[in-house]
């Protein structure tokens, strides 16, 4: 018994020894194993490489992030990440998947916006745009004349940036006064979250217009050689031309009819102003916090201070402004015509490609007609070949007659059945053009 329990004991100090080393060994390893950072803010989406071998995280996609000023920085985020960084729920992300890839959406949440336009796939906020996939041979161009378009329009020319208490103090007064200033100047600049919006509004309509003039310029000589000549070729080069219009009118409509939905709803419009809402909350965050400050020196006031607070927290919050959205429409209106005339240059050429298709049936019904007169004329010949064959088949029975025994007749006899075959003929003919089975 003595020897067992010195072995259970040596068992349990090596086992403690054992754990002791391994924890040892991995808290070595984990600066090791620490993968590196992937994306670094700076002029351009570069991206760091990591340690060899690191995992990726399940589910984690590669999207670039940009601020106000148009500093960027690229890293792999997952679900959970961008659901609590943007505060959108998870089937906005799905949007943003492959499954709706061909889809086009813009939804306003209370905090984002998700813009599902063609290849550019983002969650714009008050403070930043998280772009999904930048790295793409679409996207690399979209990324670039948004930084322009950012920096250019950058704060420090006339609206501060919430990074602290005296700077949030200053961007309450100046966005203030954008909101209750409807007319103090000539013109107002966007929000920020209406800047990115535009910039993706057009580069998708340019893109979509560059795309239909191409087309459009390869389709009228498609045509006209279709025209001048019927042909297998020239008819497989046609029936292409048609698909690519199709999928091309598809995702311009899908494009504008979104657009359009968004135009025929106010409170829609409304709710994209993410900027004017993060204001009214900071205004209504700020009385109550002075609300606070003040129910501890006067406490016999509470009651009175705190129905004061609210009518001038719902007045704060909700100013009279509050549904206006001329801007917004007027920006949405004015690439909405865009893509009509898009749209429009897109029928123009579906309508030629149907006036070709007519033109080109009726060359194929006048061949027809031709041929069936054609056919009609040799009909009419074979007829009149028949009854002289006819004639000269019915001498040539074995039959005894007495217009064997004449000589000479052979010639006038076969000469007067062909001139009699003859006037058959022209009878015929005559009567199949007064019926205008034939043409003149």
């Amino acid at each position: 018994m003595e020897d067992m329990g010195k072995q259970a004991g040596k068992k349990n100090v090596s086992s403690f020894f054992s754990r002791k080393l391994r924890s040892a060994r991995r808290t070595e390893l984990q600066p090791l194993m620490a993968p590196a950072p992937i994306g670094v803010a700076g002029e351009g989406p570069t991206v760091q490489a990591g340690a060899k071998g690191a995992k990726k995280k399940a589910g984690s996609r590669l999207w670039m992030r940009f601020d106000r000023t148009g500093q960027s920085e690229v890293a792999e985020l997952d679900k959970n990440a961008i659901i609590r960084r943007a505060s959108i729920p998870t089937r906005d992300l799905r949007i943003l998947g492959p499954i709706f890839s061909q889809s086009s959406n813009i939804i306003a949440r209370e905090k984002a916006i998700v813009i599902n336009l063609e290849f550019i796939k983002a969650i714009v906020t008050a403070e930043e745009v998280l772009l999904l996939d930048p790295l793409c041979q679409e996207v690399l161009p979209f990324v670039e004349h948004l930084r322009q378009q950012i920096r250019l329009n950058s704060p420090s020319k006339g609206h501060g940036h919430v990074q602290d208490d005296v700077q949030g103090k200053k961007m309450l007064s100046t966005e203030g006064q954008w909101l209750h200033n409807e007319k103090g100047e000539d013109e107002e600049e966007l929000p920020f979250e209406f800047q990115v919006l535009e910039v993706a509004l057009e580069f998708v309509c340019t893109y979509l217009d560059s795309s239909v003039s191409d087309l459009e310029r390869n389709a009228y000589p498609v045509l006209d050689d279709l025209a001048m000549n019927v042909s297998t070729k020239n008819l497989e080069r046609v029936r292409s031309l048609k698909s690519n219009l199709t999928r091309i009118l598809a995702r311009v409509q899908k494009v504008r009819d979104e657009i359009e939905h968004l135009l025929d709803d106010n409170e829609d419009m409304a709710q994209l102003y993410l900027t004017r809402k993060q204001i009214q909350n900071q205004q209504f965050e700020a009385l109550m916090a002075s609300a606070t400050s003040n129910s501890i020196v006067l406490a016999p006031n509470l009651a009175r201070l705190n129905s004061n607070v609210r009518g001038s927290a719902s007045f704060a919050s909700f100013p009279s402004d509050d549904n206006n959205v001329e801007d917004l429409e007027m920006l949405l209106e004015a690439y909405f015509m865009q893509l009509e005339g898009t749209r429009n240059k897109i029928l123009s050429v579906r309508e030629y490609i149907d006036d070709t298709e007519d033109y080109v049936n009726i060359q194929l019904d006048s061949h027809r007609n031709e041929l069936i007169q054609l056919q009609l004329v040799l009909g009419i010949a074979s007829f009149a070949i028949a009854i002289n064959t006819l004639v000269a088949g019915l001498f040539a029975m074995n039959i005894p007659c007495d217009l064997f025994q004449v000589s000479h007749i052979f010639t006038p006899f076969v000469a007067g059945t062909s001139a009699g075959s003859f006037l058959i003929f022209l009878l015929v003919l005559a009567y199949a053009r007064w019926k205008k089975l034939l043409g003149s």
